[in-house]
């Protein structure tokens, strides 16, 4: 559609402000903001119809979301990002996706530091079925001595309070802002 017609309208300065304003939030200028409420409002819908939604939703997907941030949250944001080795823009993003979907997010690292936890604990898995298929073997071989059962036992003791830790600092941190220092 060819808009090539003006309309124009005297309103009061606190209307203009306002207007001004929630253009400024929706990062239009105030003729586009102007033209589509003239567009909804002429349409006789309240609101849009799904295939608009669907379209908004698509392009809001991969649409850009400007922040202003004082400057001693700005160093705290750089601070938290830095010790998660994510960009800042990162960062916001998956915080503000946990918050909204109520999720504890893992960052790469950790999750890089579990899956090494998982592969230790699959090696002495593997390493205590050996013991149990040789002590059920009817040929006599040299039996695990219980200090080497009892240190696998204590490793798999330590992983775990290893691994419950990571998780407990890693949701404490999503919601502090910061990784508390362990003891």
């Amino acid at each position: 559609m060819v808009a090539d017609n003006f309309i124009a309208a005297r309103v009061s300065s606190e209307t203009k402000a306002r207007l001004k304003a929630l253009a400024a939030r929706r990062q239009l200028s105030e003729s586009a903001l102007l033209k589509d409420l003239l567009e909804l409002t002429l349409s006789g819908a309240a609101v849009p119809e799904l295939e608009d939604a669907e379209r908004v939703c698509r392009m809001a997907r991969a649409a850009r979301l400007y922040v202003r941030l004082r400057p001693d949250d700005q160093l705290l944001l750089a601070e938290s990002a830095a010790a998660r080795r994510m960009p800042a823009a990162t960062y916001v993003s998956v915080l503000v996706r946990a918050h909204l979907r109520q999720l504890t997010p893992l960052p790469k690292d950790e999750l890089l530091a579990l899956n090494r936890s998982v592969a230790e604990l699959g090696a002495i898995g593997r390493n205590l079925n050996q013991i149990a298929r040789a002590t059920h073997q009817v040929v006599p071989t040299a039996e695990p001595r219980r200090s080497d059962v009892l240190a696998m036992l204590k490793v798999c003791e330590a992983l775990r309070h290893h691994v419950k830790a990571l998780l407990k600092e890693n949701a404490v941190s999503w919601k502090v802002g910061y990784a508390e220092p362990s003891p």
